[in-house]
């Protein structure tokens, strides 16, 4: 029997290769510079022949596998579609922005403590998004991006210059300068006490006092202070009463407290004897109330040596003077006494 020929093999069919898909594109904004790496996901992978942020094609890109690329954005402007081509034809696009670099102008307070905790406003533009604010190489306490144009950052710890930078999408920003300050020390005051109705001049030595915002007796403004070196200021205590903490503020600080003492005005009830000779030498005792700290002892305008007995007597000795009364007083810290008359008398003609 003749054989049958055998029918001609099947033709086989020709399979298209897919078209690639894209999903995202992470992250999804990057600088204008480009050159950061950005990961592409989706699917169709195979054989990627061009990766493009726009009609631009990327820096360089690496496929990871079939469901992921990681590519190089070139530089480039605005919003733009991400595609990647392979043999089966170019992907659907996911969008792509690009962002400009923070630009910082200014910072406000521009210095504070070395503890931190100052809250500084940050000026500039291109803000959105920041995800980081840094003083040096320290992470700010914690930022607020107000808008586009402003932050609200809380400094951290630090000392000496530091410069401020913000961080986008879009780059660090160029730096401005953060200042950390010592807090002010103080070691003397000069005097410790005054009158309770305040006016006294004190003089307060310390270190790191330049630039000082407050000086305070207790709780209260002093009356007036001046700055006159980073080592002294001289300041007007106001009225007050008792023992109270003075301290100084800088952008630096508060300082330790010093003590300051109100004291009350002196008050003379007696002279004994209340007369005695025109000659010099007559002993006389002055009473009365507040006399501990007894700086002056003045018969009118002559003052006179004198010694402290306690807080209600002082014992001195009546200087020369022609007949007739004269006022005496005692001066303290905590001002001039009341005034009660001595009499001197002339001695008998013969």
């Amino acid at each position: 029997m003749k054989d049958k020929a055998l029918p001609a093999a099947a033709a086989q069919p020709t399979v298209a290769a897919a078209a690639p898909v894209l999903i995202s594109a992470v992250p999804n904004s990057g600088p204008a510079a480009g050159n950061n790496n950005v990961v592409l996901n989706g699917s169709g992978f195979t054989g990627v022949t061009s990766v493009k942020f726009g009609t631009t094609a990327a820096v360089g890109y690496t496929v990871n596998s079939a469901t992921q690329i990681t590519a190089v954005a070139p530089a480039g402007t605005g919003a733009v579609p991400v595609t990647v081509a392979t043999p089966g034809g170019t992907s659907n696009s996911v969008t792509y922005t690009y962002t400009a670099q923070p630009v910082l102008v200014s910072v406000s307070p521009s210095q504070g403590p070395t503890a931190g905790g100052t809250t500084v406003t940050l000026t500039g533009s291109g803000f959105s998004g920041a995800s980081a604010v840094r003083f040096g190489s320290t992470a700010a306490t914690s930022y607020t991006v107000n808008s586009a144009t402003q932050i609200t950052a809380v400094a951290p710890a630090g000392t000496g210059a530091v410069p401020v930078t913000v961080t986008t999408s879009g780059g660090t920003s160029n730096a401005v300068f953060f200042f950390y300050l010592n807090a002010p020390v103080l070691v003397s005051l000069s005097p410790v006490q005054g009158p309770t109705a305040g006016g006294t001049t004190v003089t307060l030595t310390g270190t790191d006092l330049s630039g000082a915002t407050a000086v305070r007796f207790g709780s209260t403004a002093a009356t007036g202070y001046t700055v006159d070196s980073p080592t002294q200021i001289t300041a007007v205590a106001p009225a007050g009463t008792g023992t109270v903490p003075v301290t100084v503020t800088t952008p630096g600080g508060t300082s330790n407290p010093l003590v300051y003492s109100y004291v009350g005005g002196p008050v003379l009830t007696l002279l004994s004897p209340a007369l005695g000779p025109t000659a010099a030498g007559s002993g006389v005792t002055l009473s009365g109330t507040g006399l501990t700290t007894t700086t002056a002892v003045h018969f009118g305008a002559t003052s006179t040596a004198f010694t402290v007995l306690s807080d209600t007597a002082v014992a001195t000795v009546a200087p020369a003077g022609p007949p007739g009364t004269v006022s005496v007083n005692v001066t303290t810290p905590g001002g001039t006494s009341n005034s009660l008359t001595y009499t001197r008398v002339a001695p008998p003609v013969i």
